[in-house]
């Protein structure tokens, strides 16, 4: 009986996919590492360089603009939002972070756009350091790896 349910999963490949990264320049020094590996991830499933384009943002705060302007081009298969927050003494991280976090929610579900949500929202520089590539992985390849799925699945919807 479960044969002849259709599933669709989508496939881990970024051949052929026109990508757009955009990262935040607060805290580059994680941001950067997290590009980086989102970029290596891309090429190591079959993205031509041609066909990636980085754009940097003053914060994360500033993410989801780009993103959107990106999207409403439709000259992207996926996009890949990179950022770093990292909680202070003040509540300006709650606002930064959500307000980040809903403006990409938004802008995915508005252009039905494959987002690779790689923005991270930490308490320490630690937390920060090991979700950049050393005990948590690197979340820019996690990024990097959902928006090529994403994008895959979102064209196996429309056909």
């Amino acid at each position: 009986m479960d044969d002849k349910i259709k599933q669709v999963t989508g496939e881990i490949s970024a051949r052929g996919l026109r990508v757009g990264i955009v990262a935040a320049r607060f805290n580059d020094f994680i941001v950067d590492r997290l590009v980086d590996a989102a970029v290596e991830t891309l090429l190591a499933h079959g993205a031509e360089p041609g066909d990636l384009t980085k754009v940097y943002v003053p914060g994360a705060f500033e993410i989801p603009v780009a993103v959107k302007k990106m999207a409403v081009g439709k000259r992207y298969d996926a996009i890949v939002a990179l950022g770093c927050v990292i909680r202070g003494a003040t509540p300006h991280f709650d606002y930064v972070a959500g307000e980040s976090s809903r403006g990409l929610a938004q802008v995915a579900v508005d252009y039905e756009l494959a987002l690779g949500f790689g923005v991270l929202t930490v308490d320490t520089l630690e937390q920060a350091i090991e979700r950049a590539g050393s005990k948590a992985g690197n979340k820019g390849a996690d990024a990097a790896l959902t928006a090529m799925r994403m994008a895959s699945v979102l064209r196996q919807l429309d056909s």
